[in-house]
């Protein structure tokens, strides 16, 4: 009997072992970093120092401009991402021509490499010679400094972005609509429901399961996007594109301030721990209430 009991703890202990050296034991470092003076001097040596590092990043304020613009990138993207991918998948859930070939197309932008995409798109952002700025001539607009400007530049990075992101959206909802019981809108036609009824009463509600999950993903990896940015402005301008989590890397690899970096990471992950236990709770309760 005590042999039965043991057993199971047995099998599950190697993926225990696993989780906690790729996971557990990186964070609990990171903690750990983030309350010493850690740098490329004191790489050896490094000196615990408490909350120091936490105290730099909340009384500069530097730190709520990175954090306001962090949160306009985030949810600009996830809008963006949530609406198009909602559309998209809409559309190639009903029955026209040619829809296998456009679910194959919609999926290149996600299955392609980040740092070609973001590559590819800073030379189409070029003054002179990028793509977008030859098509605005040609239907006589004026080009856009993309990339020299800090108001367009961060424009720019929001809509590689975009374009990268919506995929996710459209294959997570298309999964969804599929799963959604054809009858509902038999009955629905029976009762004499418009399309917009039968929008926000039957397809919105039961695509919520999968799309909570799908946008607290996508504001997750949103938030925490270094490649987009990093590879088209690295932070410019004037360092006005920077987010938190691009400010973060070159704190650490750029100036070697470890202790620094992994103090704002730890603030990036409590921010995104908080708001996901929210919005979870949140749409739990506005479920059970109905």
């Amino acid at each position: 009997m005590q042999r039965k009991k043991i057993i199971p703890y047995l099998l599950i202990a190697p993926a225990m072992l696993i989780m906690i050296a790729v996971t557990f034991y990186p964070l609990v470092y990171s903690f750990y970093i983030a309350m010493t003076n850690m740098s490329m001097y004191s790489f050896f040596n490094p000196k615990f120092i408490g909350l120091e590092n936490f105290k730099k990043i909340f009384s500069d304020i530097e730190f709520y401009i990175l954090f306001f613009r962090t949160v306009i990138w985030t949810v600009v993207n996830v809008f963006f991402h949530v609406v198009i991918g909602v559309m998209l998948a809409l559309l190639l859930n009903k029955r026209l021509p040619g829809s296998g070939l456009f679910r194959i197309l919609l999926i290149l932008p996600w299955a392609t490499p980040q740092y070609i995409v973001a590559l590819t798109w800073r030379n189409m952002f070029n003054f002179r010679y990028g793509a977008i700025n030859l098509l605005l001539e040609k239907i006589g607009l004026q080009p856009i400094p993309w990339l020299s400007d800090p108001f367009w530049a961060f424009v720019a990075v929001i809509i590689t972005n975009i374009w990268l992101g919506f995929p996710f959206m459209t294959v997570v909802t298309l999964g969804g609509l599929q799963a959604i019981p054809p009858q509902l809108y038999e009955a629905a036609d029976v009762d004499g429901a418009n399309p917009r009824q039968k929008l926000f009463k039957i397809t919105l509600p039961l695509l919520k399961p999968v799309l909570i999950p799908a946008i607290t993903l996508g504001v997750i990896w949103t938030f925490n996007m270094l490649n987009v940015i990093f590879l088209i402005t690295r932070g410019g301008p004037g360092e006005k594109t920077h987010i938190l989590v691009t400010k973060m890397y070159t704190s650490a690899f750029d100036f070697y301030r470890y202790g620094y970096a992994s103090a704002l990471s730890v603030v990036v992950f409590i921010i995104l721990l908080i708001f996901s236990a929210f919005f979870i709770k949140l749409s739990q309760s506005r479920e059970v209430a109905r």
